[in-house]
């Protein structure tokens, strides 16, 4: 009750602050990045370096509620067709700019439901992006997989065209539930493609789970985490629900007066954290689970767990290059994000250009920053030598904005001659305390309660 009140007092059930995929957030990005400037930084990649890529796919079937992603439905393939094809254009554009001997460390097909691809053409896409850039040793390439959505024909093209591991959505078990976010998946569902997931071999498999759901309860988010448990994932994902249906139309359809108030959220996500821990999973920044023998484990263990626009993960490359609309890439020189809208991001890959809408060029201190809060993100602590190291850092400028931060969290953060750190009581406001070192206006829309 002591902790809570702490909470309170500190704001965390009032406060909206990003999730810090990116510093600075997207909101922040501008139209001063286009295409002349992705090219360059394509160009600038050096020969023999480790890249990632993400290709983002946005057609559904049926468009769930709760979904504040950058999608539209189909009922029909053609649209899907139509947009690979725009895909493949846009793969050979890369390879045309990449530096020979460039490799793929990661690849990540999201959407949307990539699995709405026929089978042929998710061959297709697959050779023509391991044309543009073969994979590396060791390297993983992942798919995100609707089970209402796929069948033994498109999982065999993904399986065969290297795919070794499946990324799940969840969300929630409960029919109630499933009913009023417009996501029918039972359970029966579920485990049939997970089933034909293990069949084919796919060494390691994702989940995502949401709290904060209208209607959710601590016994009915204990059942559903119990059913996910049985499925055997190797990495779970325990995202915070955020209603936020300014920015997306579809969340009007739920009810928020059966929202869960913050508090009653904090509940949810304890309950779920607790049957994760006590079934064996490590605790993996703020909102994820992996089995110790995962790479997000091994790479916690070892200080090298990083955060980029999919989450936590155990990549090191220092590009991730985002094909299709809405796509986001991140270079060491900053951001790019093409086009959001289908149509806008098809004409601009027909006309041989780039859609590069908007983006965000990197200033010394923004590299600071990004990676201050990265390290309180993944490892709940910062280190004085490393920033000092890295990135020419001042001492006593560091000393003066974490002993700001002390004064204003008191025992909820802890200060040293290192750094910073979070206890353990102190975790729940862990993106509160990375905010408190973002330099930019967060007085903009579309960031998401603190818990």
């Amino acid at each position: 009750m002591e902790q809570e009140s702490q909470l309170t007092r500190l704001g965390l059930f009032d406060a909206r602050v990003p999730r810090y995929t990116s510093y600075p957030t997207a909101p922040h990005f501008s139209a001063e990045v286009g295409p002349a400037k992705f090219e360059e930084w394509i160009e600038a990649i050096p020969a023999g370096a480790s890249i990632s890529l993400y290709m983002h796919v946005p057609f559904c079937r049926r468009l769930c509620w709760f979904c504040a992603c950058r999608t539209q439905g189909t009922q029909s393939e053609e649209p899907v067709r139509a947009y690979s094809e725009t895909l493949l254009a846009e793969l050979k554009m890369l390879k045309d700019r990449l530096a020979p001997g460039v490799k793929l460390s990661r690849l990540h097909w999201g959407g949307g439901t990539p699995t709405l691809m026929p089978a042929d053409m998710m061959r297709r896409v697959a050779n023509a992006v391991f044309e543009a850039v073969p994979m590396g040793e060791g390297a993983e390439f992942s798919v995100e997989i609707d089970p209402n959505e796929i069948d033994a024909a498109r999982m065999d093209a993904l399986a065969e065209s290297g795919m070794n591991r499946a990324s799940i959505g969840v969300q929630d078990f409960d029919p109630q539930i499933q009913s009023v976010i417009g996501r029918d998946q039972s359970y029966e569902i579920t485990r049939a493609a997970v089933e034909m997931i293990r069949e084919r071999d796919v060494a390691s498999l994702n989940a995502d789970i949401l709290y904060g759901l209208p209607h959710q309860t601590p016994t009915k988010i204990a059942d559903s985490v119990q059913k996910l448990l049985s499925l055997n994932p190797d990495r779970v994902a325990l995202y915070g629900y955020a209603h936020v249906p300014w920015m997306a139309r579809r969340q009007t359809m739920i009810p928020s007066d059966h929202l869960p108030t913050p508090q009653e959220r904090l509940k949810l996500f304890e309950v779920a954290r607790e049957l994760f821990v006590a079934d064996g999973y490590d605790e993996i920044g703020i909102d994820h689970f992996a089995l110790p023998t995962d790479g997000l484990s091994i790479a916690q263990k070892a200080g090298k767990l990083r955060r980029n626009f999919q989450g936590y993960t155990d990549d090191l490359a220092e590009a991730l290059v985002g094909m299709g609309a809405s796509s986001i890439s991140r270079f060491p020189q900053g951001y790019a994000q093409n086009a959001s809208a289908t149509s806008a991001h098809t004409a601009a890959i027909r006309e041989g250009r780039f859609s590069t809408a908007r983006g965000h060029e990197f200033t010394a201190e923004d590299k600071l920053r990004a990676r201050l809060i990265e390290a309180l993100m993944c490892d709940f602590e910062v280190s004085t030598e490393e920033l000092v190291r890295d990135f020419a850092a001042d001492r006593e400028e560091l000393a003066a904005m974490f002993k700001a931060c002390a004064d204003h969290f008191g025992d909820m953060v802890q200060l040293s001659d290192g750094g910073l750190r979070i206890p353990m009581k102190g975790r729940p406001l862990t993106r509160m305390i990375a905010r408190h070192f973002d330099a930019y206006d967060l007085s903009k829309a579309g960031h998401s309660s603190a818990i």
